[in-house]
């Protein structure tokens, strides 16, 4: 049995242990190295790279909780394994709090010694992979990686160049799931700002009452419930970037506020008269078309001129058919890594549903019917495993466009499974947008009624695109 050459730093001032788990070490393939004390343990971490340290807890001079701090000081992702005798279990506990893998109790069990190093490697090996991953996304071309090879996403990777390097306000239009929030943070790393803080808030997420806090922070006392002092996200955002996602859901009166910081470049906390000046570079996102809303009187028309200095638009996921294969397949690759499995791709049938299907929530529907396909598939992915409501083609390509409700179901043509769940998405939808329209689309007050969380309603309202029509989402129904 063979671990590629994987090492194993092996430290006990006993001779006898090193000697013994020397040979169990060798015997599923690793290659030991030993020390008797902490000092040379250490000059080994950094000498020789390790991928396991096993180290007694108690030894003369530095004890084991002092070469695991130290080791991982040098290496934080190194797994430690403490030795123990039986009356010292408590202290190998509290070494696991304090970071440690594992901990093996004197005298050993050999299979128990062998699974708790094998499966520290196994662990150091996916985290390996994991920052491997992660490295690739944070390259130059991240676009590429995330969005897609498509001419749309070149395009994207265009208007980026133009404007990154400036500090112009940008609008990103998309769909729910399009990846606007991508878009923002590839303005940022190719900004001037890119050292400094990126500081995302959803507006749409957060109720109106506490928006302003959000944003601006407030002093001690400034309300019941405000018992000290508390920094808003302008001032966490200073000297770099702040995004505010799905801007459109902000009310007016924040609106007015959020305008005369721009203009003034500087916040006044809640509860404070003195102003604090901040640097903050802001772009916003919608999936609605704020010319539209400013049109309609629900967008301030001074506040949309003083953000759109620079447009971007992300095309839906549909409408960018040569990204999908790609993205799925990239959403495959991580998705073994994160559950090591190896499933190796998609039969002809699934290639076909995932070209054919509207992909409503875009890139990240199809992420999450990806991973949840990896998770069920042994060896190729099939038609069977993706968990996808086929919804009517030909939506419309707009930002403002919607989801169709389910349509009704010949029977026969679908399990009974199926039918079922489309049905259930069409009720709960008209459930939902009938309490929205009957509250003026306060959606707080609508999750009061339903009786289900904020987050709850928000999620919904994202999932199906529920998007009420100007006069109805502010009760001003004729």
């Amino acid at each position: 049995m063979t671990n590629n050459g994987k090492t194993i730093l092996i430290v006990d001032d006993d001779r006898t242990v090193c000697q013994f788990l020397s040979r169990l070490a060798q015997g599923e393939g690793l290659a030991p190295s030993v020390a008797f004390e902490g000092e040379t343990a250490l000059a080994k971490v950094q000498a020789e790279c390790p991928d396991v340290l096993l180290v007694d807890l108690r030894m003369p001079g530095m004890d084991g909780m002092e070469v695991m701090r130290k080791a991982k000081a040098f290496d934080e992702d190194l797994p430690v394994i403490l030795i123990t005798g039986n009356a010292e279990i408590k202290g190998a506990v509290a070494a696991m709090k304090a970071g440690a893998h594992d901990y093996l109790a004197k005298p050993f069990n050999d299979l128990e010694v062998k699974r708790v190093i094998l499966r520290a490697l196994s662990e150091r090996e996916l985290k390996r992979k994991l920052k491997n991953l992660s490295c690739e996304v944070q390259q130059s071309g991240s676009l590429r990686e995330i969005l897609g090879p498509s001419d749309a996403v070149g395009q994207l990777i265009t208007d980026i160049n133009h404007v990154a390097k400036s500090d112009f306000g940008v609008v990103i239009l998309g769909e729910t799931g399009a990846g606007k929030e991508v878009m923002a943070r590839a303005i940022h790393r190719a900004s001037l700002r890119t050292n400094k803080p990126f500081v995302p808030v959803d507006c749409g997420a957060i109720p109106e009452t506490l928006l302003e806090d959000e944003l601006f922070g407030h002093e001690k006392g400034a309300f019941t419930s405000a018992v000290s002092k508390q920094s808003g996200k302008f001032e966490a955002a200073h000297g770099g970037t702040l995004f505010l996602d799905e801007i459109s859901n902000m009310p007016l009166g924040s609106q007015a506020k959020l305008l005369r910081v721009l203009q003034e470049k500087s916040i006044y906390r809640i509860g404070s008269t003195k102003s604090i000046g901040v640097d903050v570079r802001v772009l916003v996102a919608s999936n609605q078309d704020l010319q539209t809303l400013t049109d309609a009187g629900t967008f301030r028309r001074d506040l949309y001129f003083r953000l759109n200095e620079f447009t971007i638009c992300i095309p839906p996921l549909r409408e960018r058919r040569t990204d999908i294969i790609y993205l799925a397949k990239r959403f495959l690759d991580v998705t073994n890594v994160e559950l090591q499995k190896n499933v190796t791709g998609f039969s002809e049938s699934a290639i076909e549903a995932l070209l054919s299907h509207s992909w409503p929530g875009n890139v990240r529907q199809l992420r999450s019917t990806i991973r949840r396909a990896v998770l069920l598939a042994e060896g190729i992915i099939t038609d069977k495993h993706l968990d996808i409501v086929q919804l009517p083609n030909g939506l419309p390509g707009g930002v403002e466009s919607r989801i169709s409700e389910p349509q009704g179901i010949p029977p026969g043509d679908l399990p009974l499974k199926e039918m079922v769940r489309r049905n259930t998405m069409k009720l709960e939808r008209e459930v939902l947008t009938q309490m929205l329209r009957r509250t003026g689309g306060n959606k707080a007050k609508a999750a009061r009624l339903l009786q289900i969380d904020y987050k709850t309603m928000h999620t919904k309202v994202k999932e199906y695109c529920i998007n009420l029509n100007a006069k109805e989402e502010y009760g001003q129904e004729d």
